[in-house]
């Protein structure tokens, strides 16, 4: 037997709030044998993860053409949808089983292809007698009226949703027993020291974080960008901050960069407009860390400047930014502002100069309640631990 807590589900480091799950947990659980099996062994090797867990690349039946024709015969022939899993994990299946295998992909369920492949690869696992974990995942609640989805979550061991309102739409359809709370585990992750540009000004420098997912979900045509746009020009022409545009997720179908160079277009001589390179969860936690405000589409770049104390302001589309919102200052109102609502160009203006009124208060609350927010975060570890224990 593989004698390892088995991390899989992983998307690979180049999506940094992956990278900060796995890095986080890794720490949290320094002393387990880990094994991470991974979408991108290249991108977790480039990063941060390498020294904290051993990286397995997870096999890609696609690239093989004859082993697809061949598992794909078999499933239809025998109705058995857990074939391309077993040679996907084959490697950490049969006589390399390992005891316990947490699921990392926290938002896998929020999409129609990854709830699949999640559904699915749970059953494998369950099926090859282990225990399974949900880890800081989010659910919209309507995926829980689906009986397939209600009977996968009975399957997992623990599941630890990292906002209320998963946690409730668990317990309300039934998942109750095997449901524990905590918040997201990047919220444990610590920020790496590095030198900033010294157009940087430290304390008046308002990071943003856009991403093509949430433009790919607006209704209004362009609006998104023009409302970004139109956001630094009154950030410029009415105070004296810098702004600083900061990616998070660098994929190649899903690149933060290349809406970040569109909404660059235009401000590239002036002197206090900067945007960031590519770099590790740690080095951009660390940066974002350094602004007077954030606003930010991607979930774990928000979750950076929240546990850094940083009034935040997040532009986003789904349960995750409405759950930790609400579970950090008890509403979502004036914290999220939903890209499927947006119809003119001067709503993120409004958000954000009612957030700034709010300056002070908001980062009073935050650091009121991050130290023992983001220990509970860490404290999560002891649930892998005990079920570790019971699984030998």
């Amino acid at each position: 037997m593989n004698d390892r807590l088995v991390m899989y589900l992983h998307g690979g480091s180049g999506n940094h709030g992956c990278e900060a799950i796995v890095n986080s947990t890794c720490r949290m659980t320094e002393e387990l044998p880990k094994l991470l099996v991974t979408n991108s062994e290249k991108e977790d090797r480039f990063y941060s993860l390498e020294p904290l867990c051993d990286i397995l690349q997870e096999r890609k039946i696609a690239e093989h053409f004859f082993a697809h024709v061949w598992y794909y015969l078999w499933r239809a022939v025998f109705h058995d949808p857990e074939a391309f899993m077993r040679y996907r994990f084959r490697q950490v299946l049969g006589r390399n089983r390992a005891p316990l295998y947490l699921s990392v992909g926290g938002d896998m369920y929020c999409y129609g292809l990854s709830r699949k492949e999640a559904i699915v690869a749970n059953s494998t696992f369950v099926r090859a007698g282990a225990k399974t974990i949900l880890w800081g995942c989010s659910l919209e609640p309507e995926l829980l009226q689906d009986p397939e989805v209600v009977e996968d979550m009975k399957r997992y061991t623990l599941i630890t949703p990292r906002e209320s309102i998963t946690a409730d739409a668990l317990r309300q359809a039934g998942v109750a027993g095997n449901v524990k709370q905590f918040p997201d585990p990047a919220f444990a992750l610590e920020p790496e020291n590095i030198a900033l540009p010294e157009r940087f000004a430290a304390g008046r420098t308002i990071g943003i974080n856009i991403s093509p997912m949430i433009v790919r979900h607006e209704k209004v045509k362009g609006i998104t960008i023009a409302n970004y746009r139109r956001l630094i020009d009154h950030i410029l022409q009415t105070t004296d901050n810098c702004v600083a545009l900061i990616p998070h997720v660098m994929w190649n179908n899903n690149d933060d960069r290349l809406t970040l160079q569109e909404l660059y277009r235009g401000y590239e001589a002036h002197e206090r407009v900067m945007i960031f390179p590519d770099m590790s969860c740690r080095k951009l936690k660390f940066i974002i860390s350094r602004c007077r405000a954030f606003i930010g589409a991607r979930t774990h770049a928000t979750i950076a400047a929240y546990s850094s104390c940083v009034p935040t302001l997040v532009v986003g589309y789904s349960v995750k930014a409405r759950g930790i919102a609400r579970d950090l200052f008890g509403t979502e109102e004036g914290y999220v502002l939903p890209v499927q609502a947006l119809e003119n160009p001067e709503e993120l203006i409004q958000a954000y100069d009612r957030m700034m009124e709010r300056e002070q208060e908001i980062r009073g609350r935050l650091e009121g309640m991050m130290p023992e927010y983001c220990a509970e975060a860490k404290a999560a570890g002891d649930e892998i631990r005990r079920i570790w224990k019971e699984c030998h």
